[in-house]
Parts: structure tokens; C-alpha cells; sequence
């Protein structure tokens, strides 16, 4: 017997909002997702969003890894399907930000 797993149940990108935020879709709804992990810079924040945006174009699917919530919206590790990295993970590789869990917060 052979499973497959549809990509279709995976979140799809909306928006990238800011250099941390990002607005995704399912199949019935939409929500805020914060990337977990990650800490940008004031003077980083246009070439983090710019990064992400490469990385995110509009309908890319990803998968989400919770690992909380703060201040109401879902905070997770977001990984494009294909992709070995997570954003955070490759936003902080790119020196655009520092690893927040590093220092022992989510």
C-alpha cells in the first residue's frame, strides 16, 4: 500500500509583513505567524524583509512547526516545502539577524 501526503494541506504565504511576521493561509482561513527564533535589527529590517520575500513569493507553501505564541499570534519555525533550513535558520546564516533561542527564548 502505497500513502501519499498532499502538499495541499500545507500553509500557503499571503504577505510578508515585516522581517519577522508573515501572513498565511490554509484552506479556510488566515493567520499571523511569527518567526520564532529570530531578532532583527532595526537597521536590518528592509534587507530582511527583502531576503524573505525572495525566499516567500506570494502562494509558496510552507510547513509550520508551533513552538508557542506571543502576543496572540502563532510563533513557529516556517520551512518553505522542498527546503532543509527554516527562514529563521537562514535569516540568521544570511547575518540579517541573531538566533533568539540561543540565549534560551523562543
Amino acid at each position: 500500500m502505497l500513502l501519499l501526503v498532499a502538499p495541499a494541506d500545507a500553509a500557503e504565504v499571503l504577505q510578508v509583513r515585516t522581517s519577522s511576521l508573515l501572513q498565511v493561509g490554509d484552506r479556510n482561513r488566515t493567520y499571523t505567524v511569527q518567526l520564532a527564533c529570530v531578532d532583527v535589527t532595526a537597521e536590518a529590517e528592509t534587507e530582511a524583509v527583502g531576503w524573505l520575500r525572495q525566499q516567500l513569493p506570494r502562494r509558496r507553501r510552507v510547513n509550520l512547526r508551533p513552538v508557542g505564541s506571543r502576543d496572540g499570534q502563532l510563533l513557529a519555525r516556517v520551512t518553505p516545502l522542498g527546503e532543509s533550513v527554516d527562514l529563521s535558520a537562514g535569516l540568521v546564516a544570511a547575518g540579517l539577524a541573531g538566533d533568539s533561542c540561543s540565549a534560551g527564548s523562543a
